[in-house]
């Protein structure tokens, strides 16, 4: 285990969001707006510029030993158990908190135009510096323990944003969606985390520090290993939207657009895709763990854009773009690639975190409408949303030159040329690459291109949004160009920057190719690019030069693929049916019924009836008659001194 050095001003990273938490939170309705968001917004950003000095102050230090401690206070000291509540900074958790915090604070500042006129302007605030808190304290966290308090803080968070306006139904019922279903993997993790302590105590090794663990692993049966990182995985699985737990995700469009943007880019669903890097050294052990993270990513990637294909609620199909965009970080995981991964978190933080705020100022420009066949022709009206709009569909797409390229072709050909990957993901990758092209190009086309759609008295209000709005834009749109830039690989005369920035964290393994020819390097990029321009291709042909050919695929196959498709395969019907109503029917019936009303009711009746018939029998011996007291008296003496005399 490296050796750490102390650093005292990583507390402050996690710890100005909570004071944004406080001033607001306590004080937030009696100040102005004004001072809200500059409350809110100036604590992220003074977190972001400390987690800047972290990094040039982790990068000064020799390669080897790029390890950062802040150890604020000893926590718990209770038994066997020994836990410090202490701040982690090395190369993977620095990448993290730079885009948690930066990405974080160009949605703050976003937020400003955005809410400027909701009456929970206060209220939104703290929740969204609670959240950025969270999230930080997360990733930061030396142990388990400390990892899982900012887990649940995430998930806390994230019911209280989704359903900001609680006053609609649709809202309140997806915070509730979310949190309930995000709970079924947070006890996998939970009980994961216990086998995991056990598992090393029998060992003798009481411990939940994340170092201390990973250094002891390879004392754990492979069997143990498996059922832990399994456990883990199921955790994951909820809280990064994953088959077969990825339900809440759509449904958390309920909450304000630049909520969505901080969920999808830089906080809660990248959580999952973080647990599995950090905890590498486990999966490693476990074949059979990491191949089942490999097909959940892959299949759920495919799933995902799938149903993309055919949504024309624009931020629903951005969440169902990024539930397969998080199929790739697992995928990238599942295939040792690790390194891949967190690339590709990191330029996907950038894209979607601007595809979600170009599509919220599209709805703050069309009065709230998120109907992509409602719009059309916005390029001319919103020249900006529309140039910046652009460059995160190109970057997501995999074009060459912008981000998302050089982070997905890794992950697909880890997938072709890795030890770990195998043949069938690549194909599933790149054909998954192909329907994100024309997903996202048949989004760009449906609200920027063709003629408007919408109501008149709509087209006569449409506009750019502030520059609170659009300089965050502008600023991700730069991100989602340059921000693959530190991963060119070393095929096209690059050098993978952050590979070898993240190697001490992965051990070596950062899921470099074994693949030894390479020609067959380049013809792979090739494949993944014409898979992009194929899709871009399709969506051009039926979106721009034909439109009347979208439709007619649509009308012939109404019966079967399309409706399915349109309909999300039905799962949310199918959970509904097969686990929701009989689990609701069950405890109305064996919980309510059977345990409340006829066992724990009937005990507690049945001791008051007892007491009352013995009540009702006892009181006869109260006659209210002096006499026959005192020959109760006098018989009772009589029996006492015959006992005496006889007994």
């Amino acid at each position: 285990m490296e050796k750490a050095e102390v650093f005292q001003y990583i507390r402050f990273i996690p710890l100005m969001p909570l004071i944004g938490v406080l001033i607001n939170g306590v004080l937030g309705s009696r100040l102005p707006k004004r001072w809200v968001g500059l409350i809110a917004c100036s604590t992220v950003g003074i977190s972001f510029a400390i987690s800047v000095v972290t990094f040039i102050k982790l990068i000064s230090l020799p390669e080897a030993s790029r390890v950062l401690i802040d150890p604020v206070y000893i926590w718990i000291s209770s038994g066997l158990l020994f836990s410090q509540l202490s701040l982690l900074v090395d190369p993977l958790a620095v990448v993290m908190i730079l885009v948690v915090s930066g990405v974080g604070f160009l949605i703050h500042i976003y937020s400003v135009g955005y809410m400027h006129e909701d009456r929970g302007y206060a209220r939104y605030f703290t929740f969204l510096n609670l959240f950025t808190f969270a999230m930080l304290l997360l990733v930061l966290a030396d142990n388990l323990l400390l990892m899982y308090v900012g887990w649940e803080g995430v998930g806390l968070c994230s019911y209280l944003l989704i359903g900001f306006w609680y006053e609609k139904k649709s809202a309140a019922d997806a915070g509730k969606k979310a949190f309930i279903v995000t709970r079924i993997g947070d006890f996998g993790f939970m009980l994961g985390i216990f086998l995991l302590f056990w598992s090393l105590g029998e060992k003798d090794i009481w411990t939940i520090d994340i170092r201390e663990i990973a250094g002891s692993s390879y004392l754990l049966s492979p069997e143990v290993v498996t059922v832990i990182a399994l456990l883990l995985l199921m955790g994951a699985i909820g809280k990064s939207a994953q088959i077969p737990l990825y339900v809440w995700l759509p449904d958390a469009m309920e909450g304000p657009t630049p909520v969505s943007a901080l969920i999808h880019a830089a906080t809660m669903v990248t959580a999952g895709a973080y647990l599995i890097a950090r905890m590498n050294f486990l999966y490693l052990l476990s074949p059979t763990a990491i191949t089942v993270v490999a097909v959940i990513g892959v299949a759920t990637a495919f799933y995902a854009a799938t149903i993309g294909l055919v949504q024309n609620d624009i931020k629903r199909m951005l969440a169902y773009s990024t539930i397969s965009q998080i199929g790739y970080m697992f995928l990238a995981a599942g295939i040792g690639a690790f390194a891949a991964g967190i690339f590709h978190l990191m330029t996907h933080a950038f894209f979607k975190a601007l595809l979600f705020l170009g599509a919220g100022s599209v709805m703050h420009a069309m009065q709230g409408e998120l109907d992509m066949r409602k719009m059309g022709g916005l390029r001319h009206y919103l020249p900006k949303t529309y140039w910046c709009f652009l460059t995160a569909t190109l970057a997501i797409s995999g074009v060459p030159l912008f981000s998302g390229f050089f982070s997905k072709d890794e992950i697909l050909w880890g997938a072709f040329s890795n030890h770990h990957g195998h043949w069938a993901l690549w194909l599933v990758g790149l054909i998954t690459a192909g329907l994100t092209a024309f997903y996202m190009f048949r989004c760009l086309f449906m609200t920027f291109h063709g003629e408007f759609r919408g109501e008149e008295h709509i087209r006569e209000h449409l506009h750019d949004p502030s520059r609170s709005m659009t300089v965050p834009l502008i600023i991700l749109a730069i991100l989602s160009v340059i921000g693959g830039y530190i991963g060119i690989p070393q095929i096209l005369g690059g050098v993978n920057r952050i590979h070898s920035f993240l190697q001490p964290v992965f051990g070596g393994h950062t899921g470099g190719e074994t693949h030894p020819i390479e020609w067959v390097e380049y013809l792979v990029m090739g494949f993944s690019i014409v898979a992009a321009f194929v899709g871009i291709a399709v969506a051009y042909y039926m979106y721009i030069r034909n439109v009347a050919s979208s439709e007619k695929l649509a009308g012939v196959f109404w019966g079967i693929p399309y409706k399915v498709l349109l309909n999300k395969y039905y799962v949310d019907e199918i959970y509904n049916a097969l686990i929701v109503q009989p689990i609701k029917h069950g405890s109305n019936y064996l919980l309510w019924k059977v345990m409340d009303v006829g066992v724990i009711d009937g005990i507690v009746n049945g001791v008051a009836r007892l007491v009352e018939v013995f009540s009702r029998a006892f009181r006869r011996l109260q006659t209210g008659d002096v006499q026959s007291y005192a020959f109760s008296i006098i018989l009772g003496a009589a029996l006492i001194v015959g006992y005496l005399v006889f007994g």
